[in-house]
């Protein structure tokens, strides 16, 4: 029997690899679209000296957008310098509750590509109930956050009660519905109740300061709250699958439907279950990023955090830890990638590049297998098929 710290390491090999060959690639991609480098194409040496130099540039002045910036800090607050670590994690809070989301329901068996749909329907009900009522602080945001949860649950349960009742597919059902809340989202922000006065383009009222989560680390830093939100999320992502009945049943489901009905377990229920939850982690991500950091609802609101969930959920293997890694990283991603294109004009393209390529390597694993000569590793589809258990 393999040591649990042992499988851990592995399970934790492709993801890991598949990342760095996608920074790789990345590196590839701005050496050759450098027009300096490009010049000294002719001579070799020279070539892959200057290439080298602005892959190198680019990726510092990303990790001075993601990290940590010494030309910030002032000599009566050096803390300064970690602005850009704060942006990472006020981009990565709403993504880990997202690819939570979509992690959860990927172990259950569901493939839920509705995470967009129900962040947008957490972020409508947080700003309706953050600007409408005038509630003491702390009851306030409490009311906000739970308002979201019940909206994303229902969206999401709403697929569930689908998949379990009809046999609809829940990838179909769930793409269908995301543009059903974005268009719903559009309508609504156009409405008397949410146009916010005096402006006809679609934007909501902000949110009243008792509705906002508090910043932890002062006014010159927007990290909130809801990165204790998020983590506090994944541990009970974490509880219920590995800790509790309705986990195993969720696994049980996941990883063969037709033997867990054997069993006793009602996998209609289970299905319904498992994508109510889901919605309702999504839908409190849209509640984060709204009360924490946005503070009004437009149409861009959500932004593409539902569909980086499908990303940040593989690149972590389904994995609750192995989500909230990935989704800091693709935070800081999210966060750098305006000082590299700002400091050395590498194209903000080259972050979506690489978070493709990121799903591209997961899903075909072959190539990482053959870049660093590896033998049983799972591949992306194994890991579908399986339900996401191993």
């Amino acid at each position: 029997m393999r040591k649990p710290q042992l499988s851990s390491l592995r399970a934790l090999k492709l993801p890991v690899l598949a990342f760095l060959l996608a920074m790789f690639a990345g590196a590839l991609l701005i050496a050759f679209s450098d027009a300096p480098s490009l010049k000294k194409i002719g001579h070799p040496w020279q070539f892959i000296k200057s290439a080298s130099a602005a892959a190198g540039h680019a990726y510092f002045a990303l990790f001075q957008g993601a990290i940590y910036d010494h030309t910030l800090a002032t000599p009566h607050n050096p803390w300064l310098a970690f602005y850009p670590l704060s942006e990472t994690l006020v981009a990565a809070a709403p993504l880990i509750l997202a690819g939570l989301s979509v992690a959860l329901a990927f172990r259950a068996g569901l493939f839920n590509i509705g995470a967009q749909g129900q962040f947008i329907f957490g972020s409508i009900a947080a700003s309706y109930i953050g600007f409408h009522f005038h509630l003491p602080i702390g009851v306030h945001v409490i009311l906000a956050v739970i308002a979201a949860i019940v909206a994303g649950a229902i969206w999401g349960g709403l697929v569930g009660l689908l998949k379990a009742r009809t046999g609809a597919h829940e990838v179909i059902v769930t793409i269908m519905l995301n543009y059903v809340a974005l268009y719903f989202l559009m309508w609504v922000l156009g409405t008397t109740t949410f146009l916010r006065p005096g402006r006809k383009d679609p934007i909501a009222p902000d949110v009243a300061t008792s509705a906002r989560m508090p910043h932890l680390a002062g006014d010159n830093f927007r990290v909130n709250f809801g990165i204790f939100i998020a983590l506090a999320a994944a541990v009970f992502v974490w509880w219920l699958l590995s800790r509790s009945t309705w986990g195993f049943r969720f696994r049980a489901v996941g990883a063969n439907t037709a033997a867990a009905k054997t069993a006793g377990i009602s996998v209609p229920f289970v299905m319904t279950a498992a994508m109510v939850i889901s919605g309702a982690l999504a839908g409190l991500g849209g509640a984060v990023h709204v009360l924490g950091s946005d503070f009004s609802l437009s149409g861009g609101s959500a932004g593409n955090f539902g569909f980086d969930a499908v990303t940040v959920a593989l690149l972590g293997r389904a994995q609750p830890m192995g989500t909230v890694i990935a989704s800091i990283l693709f935070g800081a991603l999210r966060a750098g990638g305006s000082t590299m294109q700002a400091n050395t004009t590498t194209p903000i393209d080259i972050v979506l590049v690489i978070q493709a390529l990121v799903v591209l390597f997961i899903a075909a694993p072959s190539v990482v297998r053959f870049v660093f000569r590896l033998k049983n590793v799972k591949t992306g589809g194994e890991l579908v098929a399986k339900g996401w258990n191993g």
